[in-house]
């Protein structure tokens, strides 16, 4: 597992949501900014966990692979989707 290159797709994923940035929020008394929550990856040498609390998964399992890939061809990963449908 080449731990740069991953690490490279993912900042310019980041990159391209607007890492650090403030969005307008609607709230009962007008509107205020709000930073988006980031979703931690953490990278092992012999798998991966993605959020918080999120499951250890070896390198090995087809989801972990198709996680990867997603990012290595420059999109944010599949399985993401259906939790973050308007982005994370």
């Amino acid at each position: 597992v080449d731990f740069d290159l991953i690490l490279e797709h993912i900042k310019d994923l980041n990159s391209l949501v607007g890492e650090g940035s403030s969005q307008v929020e609607q709230t009962a008394r007008g509107a205020r900014l709000r930073r988006a929550e980031p979703l931690p990856m953490t990278l092992y040498r012999d798998g991966i966990t993605v959020g918080q609390h999120g499951a250890f998964r070896p390198y090995q399992h087809p989801a972990t692979q198709q996680c990867l890939q997603d990012i290595m061809d420059g999109y944010f990963p599949s399985e993401l989707q259906p939790r973050y449908p308007d982005g994370v």
